[in-house]
């Protein structure tokens, strides 16, 4: 009794005197090679827009974080051993995916673009059949551009990384590329000399990124949830999508 009467003595005193216990720390596993989402420094630190929105959430929600690189390989296996907390990594929300884990609400817009230089003529997915066109290989945009102009096409160009595809367009080496809207959108923003347009087509599958936690924590999720909408609301979301991409911020759907 006496020990207890002394505890809850010293946490009153904490208390009186202003001093708050410390806050939770969550681990947070995200890749190094996605850039501008996450990526490596050249002090090995993790930086990149996910990890900006990830600290901004843990900002309004009172949490601290610990970063660590992980290889997309195995990431969700991570989660489900619990070395990790959180994963914010580029992961698309998809139904399987939600049978492994539990994901926040949409932070990110993933869905393809196409790229044309500025007087290009291209305004539509179903044009490009007319056009060379570069994609890099096995993403999602290559699986976009084989559908229309089939997966044995000459005109299809593959490249191994969208900085050498973007070039290649540059340098009218083709005449389109289709590719990740956020990748693209930060290429554009570090290159201003090259003149491109992003054109958006309704063919394109609406996608999104989501951030996530193990499968039934409900209140991390929710934690997670709160500080997103948190973000969204004071600005925010629209300095860090703007410090990294462009004006155009989206508007994003609820959970």
């Amino acid at each position: 009794m006496f020990k207890k009467l002394v505890f809850a003595g010293c946490l009153s005193l904490l208390a009186f005197t202003g001093v708050s216990q410390a806050k939770e720390t969550y681990v947070i596993g995200a890749g190094g090679t996605y850039r501008p989402f996450e990526f490596e420094n050249s002090e090995k630190q993790l930086e990149g827009f996910d990890i900006d929105i990830i600290k901004a959430v843990a900002a309004a929600e009172d949490f601290d974080v610990k970063l660590i690189n992980t290889p997309w390989e195995g990431i969700f296996a991570t989660l489900s051993a619990g070395d990790r907390d959180i994963l914010i990594s580029g992961i698309t929300i998809t139904d399987k995916r939600k049978q492994m884990v539990d994901f926040s609400a949409p932070y990110f817009p993933a869905e393809q673009a196409i790229v044309v230089n500025e007087n290009s003529p291209i305004s539509a997915l179903s044009e490009l059949s007319k056009y060379n066109v570069g994609v890099v290989n096995s993403s999602t945009g290559d699986i976009v551009v084989s559908d229309v102009l089939g997966k044995t096409s000459t005109a299809i160009k593959r490249f191994d990384n969208t900085p050498l595809l973007l070039q290649e367009l540059y340098e009218d080496g083709v005449d389109a590329a289709v590719g990740d809207v956020g990748v693209v959108k930060f290429y554009i923003k570090t290159h201003p000399d090259k003149k491109f347009k992003l054109i958006y087509d309704n063919h394109f599958e609406k996608q999104y990124f989501g951030i996530a936690v193990a499968k039934g924590n409900t209140e991390l999720q929710e934690k997670i949830n709160r500080g997103l909408a948190k973000i969204i609301a004071d600005g925010t979301y629209a300095k860090i999508y703007q410090k990294w991409f462009d004006n155009d911020v989206p508007s994003l759907p609820a959970q």
